[in-house]
């Protein structure tokens, strides 16, 4: 693993460095640059439910049939200028969500989460590795105790049936990996300080992940796979002008939208 003199030797006044403070730490998470990917489209894929009502009376019927549903969902992290950002998608301009979906319910949990990660991003012709994934560390769970669309990240007591437990994973991204998106969805980087504290926004799901991050070391690595800077002591600074950038939608753009209240969040999707 690098160590800080990686950061510290690139200043003229390098930082007085504290004793060690790593006791207990989780390994360091190398994130790659954005630019290392290459992003696509592929066929649309229409949502299953037309409407909230629709997708939770699904729901009811799943829970008839096989109980609780579960759910996986992916944070990939990639970085930016040494900042890191989230991959999640925007579906139909309409509403945010990661990557993964529910599983069958006769599905191993691990392999079927990575059939749901390859239904919305692998390529349609994939090559040698295109569909492979590592999983982390889950990250967090969020409990729907009945049929609603709220989702809590604890189970209430009194709740001895839960309707669904959505899990979220960190995913290890390699070093290249090709990503494709449905033509009705967006692919986004989204930096951390932009999901921050941004329920109004993203909802309380995604406005926490910086919360589930924040147990890491990050440690980034340039476009020629050397390390460039590792925590703390990061390089370079995001000013204000930076913006979410659209990675998949047919096109390839810096986005600025400042009308948040265009964008619906449905708790819990």
């Amino acid at each position: 693993m690098s160590t800080l003199t990686t950061a510290t030797l690139k200043t003229v006044n390098p930082p007085i460095l504290p004793p060690p403070f790593s006791a207990n730490q989780p390994p360091t998470v190398r994130l790659y640059p954005l630019s290392n990917y290459t992003f696509g489209t592929k066929e649309t894929q229409p949502e299953e439910d037309p409407s909230v009502i629709a997708r939770l009376k699904r729901l009811g019927e799943h829970y008839e049939s096989y109980g609780m549903r579960r759910t996986c969902e992916g944070i990939l992290v990639c970085h930016e200028h040494n900042h890191p950002h989230v991959l999640m998608l925007q579906i139909a301009n309409a509403f945010f969500k990661l990557p993964g979906d529910y599983l069958p319910h006769d599905a191993d949990e691990i392999e079927g989460f990575k059939a749901r990660l390859n239904d919305r991003l692998a390529p349609t012709n994939p090559k040698e590795g295109d569909m492979d994934w590592e999983i982390g560390d889950c990250l967090a769970q969020w409990w729907r105790p009945n049929h609603e669309t709220f989702l809590y990240p604890f189970l209430p007591a009194h709740v001895s049936r839960p309707k669904e437990l959505k899990k979220l994973y960190l995913i290890h991204l390699p070093p290249n990996k090709v990503l494709s998106v449905p033509k009705n969805m967006k692919l986004l980087a989204v930096p951390l300080f932009e999901l921050y504290d941004n329920t109004a926004r993203y909802g309380p799901q995604l406005s926490s992940i910086p919360h589930y991050l924040s147990r890491y070391r990050f440690e980034f690595v340039d476009e020629d796979g050397n390390v460039s800077s590792v925590m703390p002591g990061g390089e370079g600074t995001l000013g204000p002008e930076v913006a979410i950038k659209v990675l998949a939608d047919g096109t390839v753009k810096d986005e600025k939208d400042d009308s948040a209240e265009d964008v619906k969040i449905e708790n819990g999707h």
